[in-house]
């Protein structure tokens, strides 16, 4: 018999001896104990009988405990309260501690042994969070279930034994953790055993047994907390008093807002950047990117221009030209992020590299710096992948892009994400052969197939070659152009180019300034481990942006930012969990693709139910009007109701038609009220309206509309 047939073969005898335990104490009469009316009923026999068979009755207790704790059943809370009314506060402590903490891991066994697999294959992603928690912090999270009652106690057996947590370790840990609320139940139940009438239920001993219990979870979170300070905080000395409320490393968008938040409430604030104002968003990212967007499109329309009824139309274009208008653009925007502007909110901006030195002080220049808080918003550096002969060759990124000056005749773009597929248009519009690699089946891997599809077809059309499924293997040559080897169906194909673009993600800026040094616990992806709360491992810490994540957004940042400021300024008093629940986010190619909440794709992958609506933009009057009449809305909503999961749209100004779902999702609007909201003639966003019909059509009660059928002919006469 293998190792995995005799555990499963333990814990199946473990549930039937809890069970055969059970059957017994339930036909001997131990049952009705599980009841307060019974219990009250047969109070003065029931004392009687254990007074005078103690061990027999200690015994049976014992058993019925221990087999109904682990078969999970209910009467677990009354018989605690029972021990109390029947053996006294100390024996009955003694004998609940031990029988519920037995229970407890004859539960554990069962699940390990006789449900792990079938479980853990069935609630994969809900279980994550708590193996993550186990793998993390092992018994002191456990501890903290079991004294703060966040789940049930019988759920808490169960989950335990679905990871990898000891026995031994889950035992005494139950053992402690479920002692204090022992404690109290048995307590209630000594003061229950001497209620002759309803006066006695206000009796100060029962009084305070009921608030013991309902302070015991604050009380547990607090004990817990402390325990939690001490560990992580052991080896640093607090300072007496602090030279700042919140000091905040990094002036991207995270940072920006967060400080502008701190100083709004006049709290004292410093904002330390090395490089520029504005991070990545304003400098390299958000706002460079869609000014070369707009002169690309220009272009395109120039070259396209018979579709709208005008023969021909010459463009001199300069590629130098139009990245100098980059920079003009930049440098407009730049003055809303500039130390100026904050100096004058209130905010202190220090110039240099900081680096953590304790949980509540950084050094600048030699220049150490304490706050109550600190908030890491440092941002993110485009990812570098480990590809053989890349470290010698010459390439671009995101972030470097921008110097250039003289447009590359071939262009490689390394990556089929959003930033790769816009690059690639713009450049292809501009004149540059372009090459896209993805190593996966198809462009845009986090939208749906039909809208990423879109896209590959409009860049097809514009001269974009798409090697999808190509895997890069090596770069050869080391000047600027040179080669990229690539693994495709069972063989190599090579691509030349003049210009290497990388565009494969970004990384979060987690070393160099003393994290690792600190402790501050990074997760599996390389970005800084946050609760909900935005609270790192020091609950001091608190971090926003791109350096956590999940989602790398500039609107994302700044919206935890919010949290995070929020949570440093009111801690230990108040704190706020980040709310993800509506997030849209675009690619900005042409055509666009804008979501928020569950695509189809991801309906079908993980089984959920949900009614498709689409409306194509080719039936729209403004579309058609503009020649933009490529693409679609397509909305996902629950099974015959109106209330959207989500909703994607491919088409021109698809980022801005997105928000009225937005904020129909954040504030539980359907559809049915969408269609009955007005909207401007003639515009893009109809066709949200319009969507709104075709369901409403779809969702038609046919029964009515049978009737109402009927009715018509007959007034017809």
């Amino acid at each position: 018999m293998d190792d995995r047939a005799f555990q499963r073969r333990w814990g199946w005898l473990a549930l039937v001896l809890a069970v055969a335990a059970l059957l017994w104490a339930w036909h001997a009469g131990v049952a009705d104990l599980l009841t307060l009316e019974q219990l009250k009923a047969r109070q003065t026999e029931l004392g009687e009988w254990v007074g005078q068979h103690l061990w027999l009755a200690a015994g049976t207790f014992f058993l019925v405990y221990v087999a109904a704790a682990a078969t999970s059943l209910p009467g677990a809370a009354v018989l605690t309260i029972a021990a109390g009314a029947l053996f006294g506060l100390l024996e009955g402590t003694v004998l609940v501690s031990f029988a519920s903490s037995i229970g407890a891991s004859l539960a554990f066994l069962v699940a390990r042994f006789a449900l792990r697999e079938r479980l853990r294959e069935r609630y994969r992603d809900r279980l994550k969070k708590i193996d993550g928690g186990i793998a993390r912090d092992g018994w002191r999270y456990l501890l903290t279930l079991r004294l703060v009652p966040v789940f049930p106690f019988f759920l808490v057996n169960l989950l335990a034994g679905l990871t990898a947590l000891p026995l031994r370790t889950f035992y005494w840990v139950s053992q402690l953790g479920m002692l204090p609320a022992t404690v109290v139940y048995v307590y209630a139940g000594t003061q229950l055993a001497r209620i002759d009438s309803l006066a006695g239920v206000l009796s100060p001993g029962l009084l305070g047994a009921l608030v013991l219990l309902g302070a015991l979870p604050l009380l547990a979170k607090g004990f817990t907390d402390w325990l939690a300070a001490r560990r992580v905080y052991r080896g640093y000395v607090k300072p007496r008093a602090f030279d700042y409320n919140v000091l905040v490393i990094g002036a991207g968008s995270a940072g920006l807002v967060s400080s502008y938040i701190a100083a709004t409430v006049k709290a004292r604030v410093g904002l330390v950047e090395k490089s520029a104002m504005g991070g990545d968003c304003l400098n390299t990212g958000c706002v460079p990117s869609k000014a070369l967007l707009r002169t690309a499109r220009l272009l395109a329309e120039g070259r396209d221009s018979q579709r709208y009824g005008v023969r021909s139309m010459i463009a001199e274009f300069d590629f130098a030209d139009a990245m100098e208008r980059v920079q003009q653009v930049i440098a407009r925007i730049a003055p809303h992020d500039s130390v100026e502007r904050y100096t004058g909110l209130g905010v202190e901006v220090i110039t240099g590299a900081a680096r953590v030195v304790s949980p509540w002080e950084i050094e600048v220049d030699g220049r150490r710096l304490s706050a109550r808080s600190l908030i890491i918003a440092t941002g993110a550096r485009p990812l570098l992948p480990p590809i053989p002969g890349l470290d010698s060759a010459s390439y671009l990124t995101s972030d470097t892009l921008w110097g250039l000056r003289q447009l590359p005749r071939r262009l490689l773009v390394l990556g089929g994400g959003p930033i790769g597929c816009e690059l690639a248009q713009a450049f292809a519009r501009f004149g540059s052969q372009v090459t896209v690699v993805e190593m996966a089946p198809r462009l845009l891997g986090r939208e749906d197939a039909d809208a990423a599809d879109a896209v590959a077809r409009q860049l097809q059309r514009e001269g974009v070659h798409l090697a999808t499924g190509h895997k890069a293997l090596r770069v050869e040559g080391n000047g600027e152009a040179g080669r990229l080897v690539c693994g495709y169906e069972g063989g190599e194909v090579v691509f030349d180019y003049d210009v290497l673009l990388l565009a494969l993600g970004r990384s979060a800026n987690v070393e160099g300034f003393g994290l690792e040094e600190v402790g501050v616990r990074l997760n599996e992806r390389r970005t800084i481990d946050a609760d909900p709360m935005l609270r790192t491992n020091y609950p001091n810490i608190l971090v926003c942006g791109d350096v956590t994540g999940p989602y790398q957004f500039t609107h994302v940042a700044s919206h935890q930012a919010w949290y995070a400021t929020v949570n440093a300024l009111l801690a230990p008093w108040w704190s706020f969990k980040v709310d993800y629940r509506v997030i849209p986010w675009a690619t900005f190619t042409d055509p666009e693709v804008a979501r928020v909440g569950l695509s189809e794709d991801e309906a079908r992958q993980q089984k959920i139910a949900v009614e498709v609506t689409r409306y194509a933009l080719d039936g729209l009057d403004r579309a058609i009007t503009d020649g933009t009449d490529a693409g679609f809305v397509k909305v996902l909503t629950a099974p015959g109701k109106d209330r959207i999961l989500g909703a994607t749209i491919v088409g021109a100004h698809a980022s801005e038609m997105l928000a009225e779902f937005v904020l129909a999702m954040k504030h539980g609007i359907g559809l049915n009220k969408l269609l009955g909201t007005i909207h401007v003639y003639p515009t893009m966003a109809e066709a949200n309206k319009h969507v709104a019909g075709n369901w409403k059509r779809a969702n038609a009660p046919a029964g009515v509309l049978r009737w109402s059928r009927r009715y018509f002919a007959w007034r017809r006469g």
